[in-house]
């Protein structure tokens, strides 16, 4: 399959191109991030409370080292160039957010761990993940791996919608608007943690132009009758009940902050929006600033 066969160079005007150089300009570290109100305020949350946000980091460290592994398949298949940069940048910015996430991890989850008395506890551990989660992100890893051997519009289509659009556009998207809402200093019972908010919004920055990526080949794809809307349908409603377990695991009902229904909601309203934005042709996909904008 090819992208672009008749243009060769770099299209500053294209999409892709934008995309890119949003991503430059934003750039951040991970390690510049400061943990140090997070390391006393974690501290001295109740148990489960503690054991809830042990749960939900682990859930997003774990796929932030997934989507960096399951990305590869898809930067060998582009030959756009204007696609190629961006994908390098999508790749460096899921090794920064693995990254954020493991230091938290053993800077502030180890540090209350340790004034409790309890053994260090591992984020990778198979307990803190449900059948739905490992099952979503299986599958995801299929779909990208597919391109090395048969890189088919259809299988494109497949690759996007589990990647772009739900991991990154559903599934994490939600995830994010749970911890923000939670842990900004607003939720009752529930203290701020500046580091890990500053962290979510700047990775959820950084996944709002993955998200806008996955979307404009989708709709691309659709427009140019290469595939049939009822399969993004078919496949993201599937895809979308797995997110619903999934993010059943990120929570109780009982718990300060928003909860498992709370999440659902949510995921469904992503869902709804974006396809609707993807298969309708007089929708637009959001430009680069409203995705990357964090004022939901």
């Amino acid at each position: 399959m090819t992208d672009a066969a008749d243009r060769t160079g770099i299209d500053e005007d294209a999409s892709s191109f934008r995309y890119y150089r949003n991503a430059v300009e934003r750039h951040w570290d991970p390690a510049e991030i400061d943990l140090s109100a997070d390391v006393e305020r974690v501290a001295d949350l109740d148990a489960d409370a503690f054991d809830s946000l042990r749960r939900t980091l682990a859930l997003f460290g774990a796929g932030e080292e997934a989507v960096t592994e399951d990305l590869s398949p898809l930067a060998v298949v582009l030959d756009d160039v204007d696609d190629q940069l961006f994908v390098t940048t999508q790749l460096y910015e899921e090794a920064k957010h693995a990254e954020f996430f493991h230091r938290y991890w053993t800077r502030v989850i180890h540090a209350a761990e340790d004034r409790r008395g309890e053994a260090r506890s591992d984020p990778r551990d198979a307990s803190w993940f449900n059948d739905a989660y490992d099952e979503l992100f299986e599958r995801n890893e299929a779909a990208m791996e597919r391109l090395l051997t048969e890189d088919t519009p259809e299988n494109r289509a497949r690759a996007y919608c589990h990647y772009h659009l739900t991991v990154e556009g559903i599934l994490a998207q939600t995830g994010y608007y749970g911890v923000q809402s939670s842990f900004d200093g607003s939720t009752p019972g529930l203290p701020e943690l500046p580091g890990l908010v500053e962290g979510f919004s700047r990775i959820r920055s950084d996944e709002g132009r993955h998200v806008g990526f996955g979307m404009r080949k989708l709709k691309a794809l659709v427009a140019a009758d290469a595939v049939d809307p009822s399969l993004l349908h078919d496949l993201t409603g599937e895809l979308a009940m797995l997110v619903q377990d999934a993010v059943s695991a990120a929570g109780r009902e009982e718990d300060e902050g928003v909860t498992p229904a709370d999440l659902a909601a949510y995921a469904a309203e992503k869902h709804a929006e974006r396809m609707n934005q993807i298969v309708d042709a007089t929708a637009d996909v959001p430009d680069v600033e409203a995705l990357t904008r964090l004022d939901e």
